[in-house]
Formats: C-alpha cells, sequence, structure tokens
C-alpha cells in the first residue's frame, strides 16, 4: 500500500536543495507559490519558510490521478511532494534562487489543504493598504520579506542573550501583573477577582523590580522584557512593546556604556555586516538641543543650529525679534549651504511650506535671508529692518557664503530648539542629505533631573522619578530644582531614541526628597513605593542601568519606516488588533467576577 505523502517525513525544506543533492529522492511540504502551465507539463515554485524550489509535474513519472489533481493546484494550495533531485536544463538555470540550478522531478504528490482567494497578492504588498495587511496577518507574515525580518527578529535575540550571558549577566524574569506606579505614561489596568476593587497594572518597564534585584545582590542582570504603556501612538510606538532591561551595581555611566557599545557593534556586525566603531561620540543635552533642536539628532547630516541672539542686539529693528528678546526668548538660525536656489520664495513666505514646519512645533513664524549679490550678503523682504553690520555680523557668524539660505526662529528657547529640529529633518529628507547608509550612535548625556510642566505648574521627572541627581546638585532639589542636573544618559541612532537609562538613587532620603520636589508626598510615597523605600534601607548598592528598544533597534537593522513593521503581531495606531478584533466586549458574567460595572455601553470599532 502506498504511504500517504501527509504522513510521510519531509526530507528537508525547499530552500536547502542544491546541485550536490542531485539523484536523491525527496519529500518536500509547503505552499504553492506560483504555477506554470507548459501543456503537458505542470510546474510549480514550492515555498517554505527557507524559500523556493521548482518542482515538474509530468504525467510520464507520476500516475494518472496524481496529473489530473495537478490541474486542480492553485496558489497557496499546501501540498506535499516526494521525487528526485536533477539538474535543470541548459538555459533554464535562474541565477536568483539558491536552489536554481536544480529542481525536483515529482513521481508522487499529495493537496494537503486548499486556499481561497488571497485578499492580495504575496508579492503585491507594496500597493496593499497597512489595515488590509494586519486584518489578514497571518497572510501577511507569508511573505518572504517579513519571513525574513521575523527570522532576524530571533536572531537578535539570540545575539542579545549570548553576548550578555558570556559578559557575566543573568536573565531575571520579572512579574506582569505588577503595582501601578507612575513612569511617563497611562498604566494598564487589570481588575483583581479575588480582591474586590483593586486592580493590578501591567509594567510601563521592570525598573522597579530590577532596582530590588540590585538590593538582592544580582548585580548583572538582564531581561528581554514585555512592556506596556497606554499613550498615544506613532509609528514608533505600541500600546505592548520589548525592551532590553538592563541593570547592575556598583557602576558609574562608564561602566554602562561599555557593555552596551559592544552590544551594538555585535547586533549590527553580525545582522547587518557593518562596523560600529566605539567608544560613541558622546553630546551633552544642552548642546543636543542647540545644534539639532532634538536630544535624539540624526547626525546623518550636517547642519547645525546656532544661537545669533546676540547678533541681533543692536541694529535691530524688526519687531518679531525684538520682542522675542524682550520677552526673554532666543533666535536660532541656521545656514544651509547652495539652498538658495533650491528653495522658492513661495516656500518661504507666510502659508509656504517652510513656515508651517515650524508652526506645527508651536513657533509664531520663520524668518529667512538668502545669500546674494557680489560680495554676498543676507537679502530679504525683511531686510530694510537691520543694519548693514548687523547682517553682516549674521553672515559671518553662520559662515554662510554665495547661493547659502539662512533660516530663523524667534521664540522661547524650548520652541525655537524644538522648530529648528523640525525644520532641520525637513530639509534633510527635502534636499536629500541624509546619508542612508549611514549608522551615526551618540550617547546623550547631562540631563537635567526635572523638567518644569507649564501646563499644570510644577516640575516633572524629565527621565523618571528613580534617577539619581549629580551628588553636588542635592542642595539644590529642594532651593532651586531647575538647576538639579541627571546622572541620565540616551543612546540614540539616526535621530532615534535607542535606549534611556540612569544611574539610579540607592539612598532612602534622596528618593523622598525627589518623591517631594515632584509633588509626592511622604505618605503617598509610602503608599505606592513603600517597598522600594524599604529595600534601600537594608544596604542597596549603588547602582545603573538602561532600557534598550529592541524593536526600534529591529527597525533601524531592517531600515523599516515603522515597528508595526518588524513586530509580528502589532496594533493600530489607534489601538486595534485588526486580525483579531481587540479590544472587545467581553460578557456581563466576566464583568461582574471583576467587580466592574460599566458606565456606557461599549463603543464598537
Amino acid at each position: 500500500m502506498e504511504t500517504s505523502l501527509a504522513e510521510a517525513k519531509r526530507t528537508c525544506y525547499c530552500g536547502e536543495i542544491r546541485k550536490s543533492d542531485m539523484g536523491k529522492e525527496v519529500v518536500l511540504k509547503g505552499w504553492v507559490h506560483s504555477r506554470r502551465d507548459h501543456g503537458s507539463i505542470l510546474f510549480i515554485d514550492l515555498r517554505d519558510r527557507t524559500g523556493l524550489c521548482q518542482v515538474e509535474l509530468d504525467p510520464k513519472n507520476i500516475a494518472g490521478e496524481y496529473f489530473a489533481q495537478a490541474q486542480e493546484l492553485r496558489n497557496e494550495y499546501v501540498i506535499a511532494v516526494s521525487g528526485k533531485v536533477v539538474e535543470r536544463p541548459r538555459g533554464m538555470v535562474n541565477r536568483k534562487l539558491a536552489t536554481g540550478e536544480v529542481e525536483v522531478k515529482a513521481s508522487q504528490f499529495e493537496i494537503l489543504n486548499t486556499s481561497d482567494t488571497l485578499p492580495f497578492r504575496l508579492d503585491e504588498y507594496a500597493n496593499v493598504g497597512e489595515e488590509v495587511r494586519l486584518r489578514y496577518r497571518y497572510l501577511d507574515l507569508r511573505r518572504t520579506e517579513m519571513q525574513n525580518i521575523i527570522a532576524t527578529r530571533s536572531r537578535l535575540f539570540q545575539i542579545i542573550r549570548n553576548f550578555l550571558c558570556d559578559d557575566g549577566f543573568i536573565e531575571v524574569d520579572t512579574p506582569i501583573l505588577t503595582k501601578s506606579t507612575p513612569e511617563g505614561a497611562r498604566d494598564f489596568l487589570v481588575p483583581s477577582r479575588l480582591n474586590e476593587g483593586m486592580f493590578y497594572a501591567l509594567p510601563q518597564s521592570p525598573q522597579l523590580f530590577k532596582q530590588i534585584l540590585m538590593v538582592a545582590g544580582y548585580e548583572k542582570y538582564f531581561q528581554i522584557a514585555r512592556c506596556f504603556r497606554d499613550e498615544d501612538f506613532r509609528a514608533n510606538r505600541q500600546p505592548e512593546f520589548t525592551q532590553i532591561d538592563i541593570e547592575m551595581s556598583f557602576v558609574t555611566p562608564d561602566d554602562i556604556f561599555s557593555p552596551v557599545e559592544r552590544l551594538m557593534r555585535r547586533i549590527f556586525g553580525e545582522l547587518n555586516d557593518v562596523r560600529v566603531d566605539i567608544p560613541l561620540r558622546r553630546i551633552p543635552y544642552a548642546e543636543a538641543m542647540l545644534k539639532y533642536g532634538t536630544d535624539k539628532p540624526d547626525l546623518r547630516f550636517g547642519i547645525e543650529i546656532q544661537d545669533v541672539t546676540d547678533v541681533f542686539r543692536s541694529g535691530c529693528e524688526f519687531k518679531v525679534f525684538n520682542e522675542a528678546m524682550e520677552d526673554g526668548g532666543v533666535i536660532r538660525a541656521m545656514c544651509v549651504a547652495d539652498a538658495a536656489k533650491w528653495i522658492s520664495n513661495t516656500q518661504l513666505k507666510p502659508g509656504g511650506t517652510l513656515p508651517n514646519v515650524v508652526a506645527r512645533a508651536g513657533a509664531k513664524g520663520l524668518a529667512w535671508f538668502k545669500m546674494e549679490g557680489e560680495p554676498a550678503v543676507p537679502d530679504s523682504t525683511i531686510g530694510k529692518f537691520f543694519a548693514p553690520e548687523t547682517l553682516s555680523a549674521l553672515a559671518k557668524a553662520l559662515g554662510a557664503a554665495a547661493g547659502d539660505l539662512i533660516l530663523l526662529v524667534a521664540d522661547k528657547p524650548k520652541i525655537a530648539a524644538v522648530a529648528m529640529g523640525q525644520l532641520r529633518l525637513w530639509l534633510g529628507h527635502e534636499l536629500s542629505l541624509i546619508k542612508p547608509e549611514a549608522l551615526e550612535f551618540a550617547w546623550i548625556v547631562d540631563f537635567p533631573l526635572f523638567e518644569y510642566n507649564e501646563t499644570e505648574k510644577r516640575w516633572d521627572a524629565a527621565h523618571h522619578p528613580f534617577t539619581s541627581p549629580v551628588p553636588e546638585d542635592i542642595p539644590l532639589i529642594e532651593t532651586d530644582p531647575g538647576k538639579v542636573r541627571a546622572r541620565s544618559y540616551d543612546l540614540c541612532l539616526n535621530g532615534e531614541e535607542l535606549g534611556s537609562g540612569s544611574i539610579r538613587i540607592h539612598r532612602s532620603d534622596i528618593q523622598q526628597k525627589v518623591f517631594r520636589a515632584l509633588g509626592i508626598g511622604d505618605e503617598e510615597a509610602e503608599h505606592r513605593f513603600g517597598f522600594l523605600l524599604e529595600a534601600l534601607t537594608y544596604g542597596a548598592p549603588p547602582h545603573g542601568g538602561i532600557a534598550l528598544g529592541l524593536d526600534r533597534i529591529m527597525m533601524l537593522l531592517m531600515k523599516c519606516d515603522s515597528i508595526r513593521d518588524v513586530i509580528p503581531f502589532p496594533k493600530t495606531q489607534t489601538g486595534l488588533c485588526l486580525m483579531t478584533g481587540a479590544p472587545s466586549d467581553v460578557t456581563e458574567l466576566q464583568l461582574r467576577e471583576a467587580h466592574i460595572k460599566l458606565r456606557h455601553e461599549p463603543r464598537k470599532h
């Protein structure tokens, strides 16, 4: 009796067959990628996760009933095939395929499952909307490109674990159901059925647990951790994400930088075959905000922002600039080489493309000059409001030459910085100044410990409330919080923040000082963080760490535009899983068991 191919053991994968296998009898299983009818002979490309292999279905080699079934084959049918590996005829070799020198002459095949017509062709996904691809994610994940991404993600996990274990770190998993703590975003809450009216929170990060592990004496911890934040989503944010969590005891920032830099070198070297030179450059936060208008600068192109406020202290009758300076504002400028001919006056006038870029960042307007004439001088519709020596000083300060474009924003320091930073990025893309293959890492250091919240008139933690202040600034926590420096640092790459970390507070008295500066009273601190404050009193060592965004690393490795492209089952920008329909309503019984009563009927989507 002939053995069913459905039960036969597969001898190898489709993409593994080579010329060295000629003459071997093989059993392959996979999906019909394409079907070509050459009259009396059928050719199919059979696909599994390793690649494609051409299979020949010839009535001379297979029984009649099998060949009749072959006429039914369609794309994405799941089949099993047995046959002999043979060399392709001369002139029929496909150099684009690893298996292109050979094919399998089938002697038997079996349809294991049929497939309806797909909602989109797997080889035409570029023309398919993201919502359709996420709705049918199980089909989207079949694509060769997606399978390469997921396989690379798996290799990334292995590299991280192998590197950190070899470097003396211990992998420890921490709870998913935990206590609600303020870490910069809303918590996802989980009701407790056994404790009426009480809630768990899904962790925004394992921050408190990794500090507890340092108190427990583990010294070098790591975890590839799942984290959850209920916040508005963007291309590089998701409600659930994965981070590489690292914590070490008895360390300075340099001790954190070293293994992280070596890990980055290993990751990008092994997965992208790119050399990462270490140590990485370090840029103080104030310098990053001044020169690039952001704390995650894209360093792949050279435009830099300068403060030219002092240039306009005299010889300036331009009301906008004078009012900004009188109100404590600044004037920030950048010179774009040879851009005068590429950027039109229409793009520069109010309501034009460039003013709209800075307006989205909150700036009131954009001023400009084009370097024209012989010798070249700044020329603009507002030129009459400035003394010639003032314009000359501006050009000299920026190193402007003939054909250059000078752009200026006058506003509050933070607004001016962000507006010019956004304009810098726009110019980098619009003028094709960015080197797409470059990897420009940098550590951003010397952050402030606190940021003032103008809306709520209070101080917020610039990173998180467990970040250590610079020791000599501790007296300023109670008297002048805005001047307190943090022992924190961010790792950025090509305009993306890859990770954020700090040396932590390891003394309960200092932690309570920071809580008070943030408006967290002693009673609230004890209620929310009592276990941490208590742990710090039992010989907590100095410690610090960092959390690296694994999904963002993947996004940059694979040169994707969104982390949704590198996560197996992502959510949309509104937090929906289009494939499963989550979030969804639950039964009345489930609500009663969780002691929850809805104020409104759930909204359908």
